[in-house]
This record gives C-alpha cells, sequence and structure tokens, in this order.
C-alpha cells in the first residue's frame, strides 16, 4: 500500500490551508450573525480536508495514467508519476478516502440540521455527493473536466459559493445577497490558485491534450486573466466591508491583498511558465491569511 510518507506526499497537505479558507470565512459570516458552533466548525473543517484529500488522490491517478504527469512537468513529483505508489494502491486510497469524507459529511450535516430538517439534510447530502464527483471527475475518467477548460467554474462553485455559502448556512439556516461577495472573492482566489498551476504547467498541458482555459486562450491572456480574478476578488471583499462594517479600521484583513498584489505585479512580469511555481503557495497562503483575518476582525473586534 506504499508507505505513510508516500500517503503525505499524494494528500499534498501544502494544498489544505487554501480549501479550508471557504469553511473559515463561512464561520466567520455565521458568527457576524451570532452564530456559532465549534462541533460544526470542526466537522466542516475535517470534512473539507476529506474532500481536497479525495480530490488530490484522484488528480495524481487520473493525469498519472493520462501521461499528463511526466518529466516534462514542472511542480513536485506526483506519487503516482515517481512511482512510490502503484495504481492499485492509488485507486484504494480513493475509495477509502470517499468513504470517509462521506462519513464526515452525513455526520456534519446531521449534527448542524437534526431529524427535524430531513430537507435540509437531503439537499446538503446531494451537494456533498457532488462534490466527491466533482473531486473524482477534475482528471479520472473518460472526458474529465479538468481536460476541458472547465475546472475554473467547478473550483470557483465548489471552493467559492459553495465552501463559503454552505457552511455559513450550517450555522444560520439562512442566506443573505451581501453574504455573496465574500464567497465570490474567495472563488475567486482559488480559480487564480488554478489558474496559476495551469499557466505554471501550460507546455506540458497542450503536449498532452490537457485543454485547460490558458490552453486554451494561450500564456499571456492567461495572466490577464488571472488579473482579472485577483482585481474583482479584491473588490468584492472592499464592496462587502462598506456595505456590512462600518467601521473602517477593522477592515485590517484587506491587508492580506498587499502581498497578493506583490504577487500579481511578478505574474505580470513573468515571461516563463516555470518561473511562476513558487507563486502558488504564495497567493494560497495569502488567501488563507485573508481568511484568518477575516474571522479574527468579526470574531474579536465587532
Amino acid at each position: 500500500m506504499g508507505s505513510f510518507k508516500a500517503w503525505i506526499q499524494a494528500a499534498r497537505l501544502r494544498t489544505l490551508p487554501l480549501s479550508l479558507s471557504g469553511i473559515i470565512v463561512g464561520t466567520a459570516l455565521a458568527v457576524s450573525q451570532g452564530q456559532f458552533n465549534g462541533t460544526i466548525f470542526t466537522l466542516a473543517l475535517l470534512t473539507t480536508i476529506g474532500f481536497q484529500v479525495t480530490s488530490n488522490f484522484a488528480n495524481d491517478y487520473g493525469d498519472g495514467v493520462k501521461g499528463t504527469d511526466n518529466e516534462d512537468r514542472i511542480g513536485p513529483a506526483r506519487a503516482l508519476q515517481s512511482g512510490i505508489l502503484s495504481r492499485k494502491a492509488l485507486k484504494n486510497g480513493i475509495i477509502i478516502a470517499i468513504l470517509l469524507s462521506l462519513i464526515l459529511a452525513l455526520t456534519l450535516v446531521y449534527i448542524s440540521f437534526g431529524k427535524e430538517n430531513l430537507k435540509y439534510i437531503l439537499i446538503f447530502s446531494v451537494l456533498g455527493i457532488l462534490s466527491i464527483w466533482a473531486a473524482i471527475r477534475y482528471t479520472m475518467g473518460d472526458n474529465p473536466y479538468g481536460y476541458l477548460g472547465l475546472g475554473d467554474v467547478f473550483v470557483f462553485l465548489f471552493f467559492g459559493l459553495l465552501g463559503v455559502l454552505g457552511s455559513m448556512f450550517l450555522y444560520t439556516k439562512s442566506l443573505d445577497w451581501i453574504s455573496t461577495l465574500p464567497a465570490i472573492s474567495i472563488g475567486l482566489l482559488c480559480v487564480g490558485v488554478l489558474n496559476l498551476n495551469n499557466l505554471r504547467d501550460v507546455v506540458s498541458d497542450k503536449k498532452h491534450g490537457k485543454n485547460t482555459l490558458v490552453v486554451k486562450m494561450g500564456f499571456e491572456n492567461g495572466k490577464h486573466y488571472h488579473m482579472f480574478l485577483i482585481v474583482l476578488s479584491f473588490f468584492c471583499f472592499l464592496t462587502y466591508s462598506i456595505l456590512r462594517i462600518k467601521e473602517f479600521q477593522y477592515w485590517f484583513y484587506l491587508l492580506a491583498f498587499i502581498p497578493i498584489f506583490v504577487h500579481l505585479t511578478k505574474v505580470v512580469r513573468t515571461k516563463e511558465p516555470i518561473l511562476l511555481d513558487g507563486e502558488l503557495k504564495k497567493l494560497a497562503l495569502s488567501t488563507f491569511l485573508l481568511s484568518l483575518l477575516f474571522f479574527m476582525a468579526v470574531k474579536f473586534f465587532l
């Protein structure tokens, strides 16, 4: 089944802070409405980790089988690509990750809604199943959507809108349109991380038929698209702050956009895809920082 170190590499723990950002922001929105539950928060984080690890295993398997992960690929070697895990072991790992994710998700929705809200339990159970489907189908199977340029759409929907608004709903059992602004912002930043990955791998992806948006639009247009994602994300969070938080001294969470804009300057000036590898970590951690600062502002200062 492979060593513990091999499974840690396949799980790609460095991707977890970004995936948790939506849960933290959604929880902060609930806190701003006077709603919080430690058990729900913990289970939501664990469920998201389960979904992300499932996605990472499936992505490793899908790209490895299709030959997209090869000697041309920039970035850390994948488990199947490097041979530290076999196809059978990784497939078994995906199955186990799916089962654990489902158990966590079902426990989460039951504790959040109870037996008296069967409608919400069914809706969120379906959303959980769709999340697992999206995690697997990004690179696995025939015509995976990641090879059709649809990865950006799914990341925006599941990491942004569903991650933020869904987690908020677990506490509040309600939605409001202003809360969609931080959800859109986080979704755009998550798409930005995916876009960086696609910018970095554009040569290898094009060679192996992985038609990401960057492959379709070209490297330079991909950088312009990246600028659009970052700038719009900032204005969405700024607009939320203006509408919902009147005291501007509590907007300190927007300081997280300083390293994000520094990162954007580097991306715009970069001419070679290989030089973008280090930028993924910067944007992912800055997004995580934004979520933590926003939670702190709401929890301790408002």
